[in-house]
């Protein structure tokens, strides 16, 4: 029965982390949400585009929707290894309540929450790749003269018309 204290004091460390890789895991999900909506707005653009002719659009898209998959690459791979990093924890806090009633499954307990730790690690690692790209992605899309013709087309109709243009972009 004494050993019931340790158990909750052990069960501290892991603990903690199952609500910090929660909330990593959170933050990651809406980030890959935000890119796969703009992805598929920009697959939609495109398709519209070429089926219309615009060729030049199209290969304005194009090459947006290559960086934005690169992006969503990378966050997909950080989502997946926050969420191991997540279960190999809680499967930590149930083998240390079994670490009570036999020895090895501390030991299995450790190396799990060591290896989980090195996935959260790899998750954030790929995490700040992402977020170093972003604003390099927002700064070709600006460069990409293409692609900021768009905007300008879209101006002049909108001119033209008196109301927000209709065209798809």
């Amino acid at each position: 029965m004494n050993d019931i204290p340790r158990l909750f004091q052990a069960f501290v460390a892991p603990a903690i982390f199952v609500s910090a890789e929660a909330l990593l895991l959170l933050s990651l999900n809406v980030r890959l949400m935000g890119i796969v909506t703009r992805l598929r707005a920009y697959l939609h653009n495109r398709h519209t585009a070429a089926k219309q002719g615009r060729i030049l659009e199209s290969e304005a898209y194009s090459s947006q929707i290559a960086s934005i998959e690169r992006r969503a690459e990378m966050i997909r791979k950080a989502f997946v290894s926050t969420l191991y990093s997540l279960l190999g924890t809680v499967t930590t806090c149930l083998l240390l309540g079994l670490g009570l009633y036999w020895r090895t499954a501390q030991v299995m307990a450790v190396a799990l929450f060591v290896a989980s730790m090195i996935g959260l690690l790899v998750g954030i690692f790929h995490y700040v790749r992402e977020m170093g790209v972003a604003l390099s992605s927002v700064r070709e899309e600006a460069a990409d003269l293409q692609f900021m013709d768009l905007g300008e087309r879209l101006g002049a109709v909108e001119e033209k018309t008196g109301s927000p243009a209709t065209y798809d972009v």
